[in-house]
């Protein structure tokens, strides 16, 4: 379903709107971390705009979801030390020229969902509590570093079948080697290999499903080359299929996605740039209203951003071409983000404004596929009520924000959406059928609001609560039942 999705950013966040995964000053663990900004969440629509940044209310300030982008080796110096209770568990050096050190972390999370109308009333009534806890220790040891995170997940509350995204038992989320290789002047080589959570770019079309209860991991290798003002990066990865019990998560022999995605920066703090990319899928399990089979796509994409600390924007356009079921597809999509911030004025509200269009089948009968597949798009695509996907949509999202206080940020989003193509159906995020198009011609599916609200209680505490209802339109009412979503959510995280 399409609502709001406010995501808290911080002054590194920028950064990573850029896609700038470079290391974090040391001694923002305490200072840095006060100083909150919250947006509309762009990275969670389908070309809505926004680079790589988090989809999520809850994350902590300097901090970021994968952990590993974290570089705490300034703690080496006692200066840069400010008596936080965590620093000494930040950097643990473990020789007297401080080659080899230790990093580890951990994030705590319970979220509650209840929903009520469950997919427009077709489905029971839902509620259930999210839990896990994500500790982590990085090793480097000179130029090459191990990275572990286990995961302790667990559902509670419901009795329906749980889902990949619910809970995994004990396992393995993130375990990997990195080794870095000097090439020329400020010029470097990262090998990674292993299993980690992987977002590129604005992660529309590879993300890390982080809002669900299990976030979504790839074994794989990665090639990060990275200069001033460039950075190239080669990857082959393999989605992993997470499990209810322990220790039984294994990568999917069903698909792999491949590529290169290409960022150039115009200025020095990574704020302005371009991408380009290129990304191969192999799905043997493809299932579309058309049908199912097996997909094989190549999609190509640019993408345009820039922020000047009040004004900021985000444009995005992919083209998908492959075969599906043995025969030719064909598929794009395009969007943007773009948004104001009101510094200076009181409860500094922001206004921001999302619109995406992505591609849907024009001719069922006809064997050639029109509807873009966005690959391993975020669990929490359009904010926490998502029931639908970024297939075969046309989506508009204004939204504005305000801040009471430092810490604390309001906001109210309102959503409409409407099939691309009318011979089409829609799509729930992980690529599932929701309802076909078959037997309607309508083309506005419904529309959604939703409201938010995040504390940023302290550097490593973040609470958050939002209220979102999802009303539906003609083509959901030709289709089965059509009562309105309702969604309550609640969510406290702890992360150092």
């Amino acid at each position: 379903m399409s609502m709001l999705a406010i995501i808290l950013r911080t002054a590194n966040t920028r950064r990573l709107r850029s896609g700038d995964h470079g290391p974090r000053d040391a001694s923002s663990l305490t200072h840095g971390g006060r100083r909150v900004i919250f947006v509309t969440a762009a990275s969670a629509m389908p070309f809505a705009a926004s680079a790589q940044v988090s989809t999520n209310l809850e994350r902590a300030p300097t901090l970021t979801i994968e952990r590993y982008s974290e570089d705490w080796s300034g703690l080496a110096d006692p200066g840069n030390r400010k008596g936080d209770w965590a620093e000494p568990l930040k950097y643990l050096p473990l020789s007297d020229d401080g080659a080899i050190y230790l990093t580890t972390g951990l994030e705590a999370r319970s979220r509650y969902e209840g929903y009520e109308n469950v997919n427009w009333g077709a489905s029971p009534n839902d509620s259930y509590v999210w839990n896990r806890v994500m500790p982590y220790a990085d090793l480097h040891v000179g130029k090459v570093r191990l990275f572990a995170m286990p995961i302790l997940s667990a559902i509670s509350g419901t009795d329906r079948p749980k889902r990949a995204a619910d809970a995994t038992g004990i396992d393995m989320l993130q375990a990997f080697v990195d080794v870095d290789i000097a090439i020329s002047g400020s010029d470097s080589l990262r090998l990674s290999t292993g299993r980690k959570l992987v977002s590129l770019g604005s992660g529309r079309f590879i993300d890390r499903r982080y809002g669900t209860g299990v976030p979504l991991p790839f074994d794989g290798f990665e090639a990060i080359l990275t200069g001033k003002t460039r950075r190239f990066t080669g990857f082959y990865l393999q989605p992993v299929d997470t499990r209810l019990r322990d220790f039984n998560d294994r990568r999917s022999r069903d698909k792999a996605v491949w590529g290169l995605y290409a960022t150039q920066w115009l200025d020095a703090k990574h704020l302005n740039g371009f991408d380009a990319y290129y990304i191969g899928l192999r799905d043997r399990k493809a299932v579309f209203d058309q049908g199912s089979g097996r997909q094989l796509t190549h999609t190509l994409g640019a993408r345009i951003f820039g922020d000047n600390g009040a004004f900021y924007w985000n444009l995005e356009a992919a083209y998908q071409r492959g075969s599906f079921a043995g025969h030719r597809s064909e598929a794009w999509g395009a969007g943007f983000e773009t948004g104001y911030r009101f510094r200076d004025t009181l409860l500094r509200p922001e206004l921001a404004l999302t619109a995406d269009i992505v591609s849907g089948d024009a001719d069922p009968d006809d064997p050639k596929l029109g509807t873009l597949n966005p690959l391993f798009p975020n669990g929490k695509y359009f904010g926490a009520l998502s029931p639908i996907g970024p297939r075969n949509l046309i989506h508009v999202r204004p939204s504005t924000t305000i801040h009471p206080h430092k810490d604390v940020a309001v906001s109210l989003t309102g959503v409409g959406y409407w099939r691309e193509s009318i011979h089409d159906g829609i799509y729930a995020i992980p690529g599932l059928l929701v309802r076909s198009g078959k037997d309607s011609d309508a083309r506005f599916i419904g529309k959604a609001i939703e409201f938010a609200i995040s504390w940023q209680a302290s550097p490593k505490l973040n609470l958050t609560a939002s209220l979102s209802a999802f009303d539906p339109g003609p083509f959901i009412r030709d289709t089965g039942q059509a009562r309105t979503i309702k969604m309550l959510g609640a969510q406290t995280t702890f992360r150092f």
